[in-house]
Parts: C-alpha cells; structure tokens; sequence
C-alpha cells in the first residue's frame, strides 16, 4: 500500500513546513495517520504575495497556454490515480472504488475548465457608423478557494479549474481532516509547469485564515464550498470589502416518488446512492415523499437495500459504505434519530453507532417522521433517508420545497406533466428525473434559497471568475 503523503504548504511554488502541526486520522482506525503543518499569518501574507505576482504572471499568458497546462496537470493525476486514491481512503474512509472514481471527476473537472478557457467569449454590440461597443470578459484576480472534506480531491479541482482558466490565481484552504487530495493536486500542477504564485495551498485555523484572507484587497472573490451557517458568515465578511463570493451551500435533497414508477427500480437506486460517501454528499437524496398507494412497497424495497449494505474499512474488497468522515458526525447523527423517534418516527432499520472502532453509523432509514422532527429541515449529512407517504403531487412538492434549502432535487415518473409541473415548481438549482445524477463537468451546479448562489461546472461556470468590461469607441472626439 502507498505510503501517505508528507504534509506540507505550498507558497510561491515551493513546499513549506511550519511550527505547528494537526493529526490527521484514519476515521476507519481512529489511528493518526499524517501531520499537517498548521499555517501562521505570516504564511498567509506570503501566500497572498505569491499570489498576486501569479496573477500577474497568468493573467498574462495566452488562454491556450494556460489550457495546455492544465491538461498536463490532468494527465498527471489520471496517471497517479491509484496513489491518490489510497490517501483519500486513508484520510476520509469511503471506499477504494469510490475515491478512484473521485480522482477521475477531479480530472474531469479540470479538463472541463482547460476547454472552457479558450472560449471566454466577448461581444460586439450593434451601434451606429463610427461607433463600437465591444464587451471583454477579464480574470478577476486573487480567488481564496474554501474547499471541505466530504470530497478531498474533486472539490478543490473545481474551485483551482475555474480560478486557472479564466487566467485568476489562486489560494486553495483545503480541509484539515481530508489535506492529501489538495496536496496532490498543488503537485501535479507544480510539476506540470503552473508558475510560481498561481496556485499556492494552506491549512490551519479554519476561522483564522478566513477573517485574515477575505479582509485583504487583493482577494477579488471568495469560492466555498460547505455548511449554510459558515457561508453566511463569509458572506458578511466579504461584504465589508464588496468582495464578490461564490457559494455553495448545504443541501437537504427531496426525492418525489410517484405512483406510476418502477417502484422496485427506483427503491434500489436510491438506496445505492443514498449511501454513497455514507451520505456525506451535499446533493444526497434524504427526503423521500413516495406516494401512499406504493408506499410500503417502496419502504420495504428501500429498507431491505440499506440494510444490505456493505460497511467496513473502505481498503477492504466489497465494502459499500466507509465510516463518517470524523467523530463529531456520530453524535449528531444519534441525535436527530433520537429526536425523530421520540416524534413518533419509525426507525426500520439502522440508527445507531457500529461497534467502538472507527466512526462507523449503520445504514439508516425513518418512516413516518412528523414535520416537526428536526431531521425534516435539518440536514443530516450522513447515512440517513426519511421516507414519508404523501397523497398527491401538490402535497409532495409543497413538501420538497418546506426547508430554507434549495440545492438538488429528484423526481420519479414516467409522466411528462408530472416532469413538466415538477420542473416549474421544485425550489432547487439541480432537479433530475429517473435519475440520482445531480451533477457533471459540462452542467452547471449551484443552489437557490439557502443552498447559496453562482455556478460551478458548465459554461456557466466560469463566470463567476470573471469580471464584465465594456469599451465604447468613438472614431471621432464627440
């Protein structure tokens, strides 16, 4: 097995330790696993320096250069694929198969950006004789990235693609728990050539280096990817400096079942899906409203599935579900089963720690969980479905759209008005059909309501990145 990696900075294209250092731990094993060196302020200042000398650098180079370098940083990850993969088992505890798939979307996403880069289109408009209005898209400049823990390699590729396309620099903060999957991604782009500066990676104090980072002028747009509680606060904070944001915000996915589906099908799937990553995966189907005339076929579908499913150590052949990413997750996930019986809920399977090793939670399903359950507006963030039976379609979608949060959204059906009525009327940035796909490289993804604003992936999201210039040009003084 690789070893994992050595810890380190990245600042002004050179690796850099520091006094101080976090565990990093195996949440399989509970067993320390990394040091990771704990950023000071004047890291940061260095950081931010380095930073903008990038800027100054990259902004500069033709976008088919920086394409060509990002192409080359993919290829690299592509071919360290299995190394990288083993350190995010290691540090995160999802299965082996998933982490090898997670290196292969971060690639994706780069890719994506690389071919993006070369298209950041402007505009003439129409205008008199004489007379021309041009419109120039230009990068805008120093991007704090903000990534978190559930995807320790695909979610910093998002935020350090679209910085590096549009011709931006970047300062990635990765998460504490979950520091290899950013680490390799600052190697491969150090080896594929990226100038100094552009692409510099912290760690530390998570409040610290925010307040710190945002209040500076140089930072032109802060991209993060996390709870609603913290982006709001990062929203107040750029707000001081009219710092443009980016944000992507939790989730509490509603998945609506009709009575014409396949209703072993589409139990099976969701079940599959639901615990993936043990559902730690902001877009997660959580919700479940599922029509009363197939209710108790659905539920005993999608019981039997969970309850099926494999949990262990995410090296180990065969495992489905790893353990909860770190140890607060088991607490807060106890609580609101709790909380939900003692509603009246009906825990069918699941609900409880497994074993005193490791951070492992069973596979969980409630049914007939009462509105006012704290699990129906709070978002779970774990292995945990709700499956309620709902009368009709208003009453479904009234229910989908009950909590402050608006990410993704799902749907069951075979009828095109259904599909048609859900599509108008669901509240949420990402609504899929017959499918639990919420998101891909070439769409664009993001939320409404509390699930934040701006887009990440399509062509939409380069935007964000960029500022708008317009040029009037007069061929006479008027």
């Amino acid at each position: 097995m690789t070893s994992y990696p050595d810890l380190k900075l990245y600042i002004a294209g050179e690796w850099r330790d520091t006094r101080e250092h976090l565990p990093v731990v195996n949440p399989a094993t509970e067993v320390e696993i990394g040091r990771l060196p704990h950023a000071e302020t004047s890291d940061l200042d260095d950081a931010l320096s380095a930073a903008e000398v990038g800027f100054r650098i990259w902004r500069a180079t033709a976008p088919r250069d920086r394409a060509d370098v990002m192409l080359k940083a993919a290829a690299i990850l592509r071919d360290r694929q299995e190394e990288i993969a083993r350190a995010i088992t290691a540090e995160h505890g999802k299965p082996l198969t998933q982490a090898r798939l997670e290196v292969i979307r971060g690639c994706e996403f780069i890719e994506w950006d690389a071919g993006e880069a070369v298209r950041t289109y402007g505009r003439v408009i129409p205008s008199a004789q004489g007379v021309r209005y041009v419109v120039h898209h230009q990068p805008i400049g120093v991007v704090l990235g903000l990534s978190p823990w559930n995807f320790p390699m695909s979610q910093p590729c998002r935020k350090v693609a679209g910085a590096l396309a549009t011709g931006c620099s970047i300062i990635l903060k990765a998460a504490e728990e979950t520091p290899a999957g950013a680490l390799h991604i600052a190697r491969a782009f150090h080896d594929a050539g990226l100038p100094p500066g552009v692409l510099n990676l912290v760690f530390g104090t998570p409040a610290m280096i925010s307040d710190h980072l945002i209040r500076q002028d140089p930072v032109r747009l802060v991209a993060f990817t996390g709870s609603t509680a913290v982006g709001r606060h990062l929203t107040t904070l750029a707000s001081e400096n009219m710092t443009r944001v980016l944000m992507e915000l939790g989730g509490h996915a509603p998945v609506i079942v009709c009575e014409d589906t396949d209703v072993e099908r589409a139990a099976i799937s969701s079940a599959v899906r639901k615990y993936r990553n043990a559902g730690q995966v902001c877009t997660s189907p959580t919700r479940f409203f599922v029509h009363d005339s197939i209710f108790e076929h659905y539920a005993d579908t999608f019981v039997k599935r969970a309850a099926a499913t494999v949990v262990g150590n995410g090296t180990d052949a065969g495992v489905e579900m790893g353990p909860l990413a770190n140890e607060r997750r088991v607490p807060a996930l106890a609580a609101l089963v709790e909380d939900a019986r003692e509603k009246g809920a009906e825990v069918r399977t699941g609900g409880a720690r497994i074993g005193n090793k490791g951070y492992f939670f069973e596979p969980t399903v409630l049914v007939n969980v009462p509105d006012d359950a704290r699990v129906m507006q709070e978002e779970p963030f774990g292995p945990l479905a709700v499956i309620n039976p709902v009368s009709s379609l208003d009453e479904a979608i009234a229910k989908a759209n009950s909590t402050p949060f608006g990410l993704a959204a799902y749907g069951f059906t075979n009828r095109a008005d259904y599909i048609d009525r859900m599509t108008d009327e669901i509240e949420a940035g990402n609504v899929s059909f017959n499918t639990l796909e919420a998101s891909l490289p070439e769409t664009p993804f993001g939320g409404v309501k509390s699930s934040g604003y701006g887009r990440e992936g399509g062509i939409e999201g380069l935007d964000n990145y960029m500022i708008v210039k317009n040029i009037s040009h007069s061929m006479q003084i008027v």
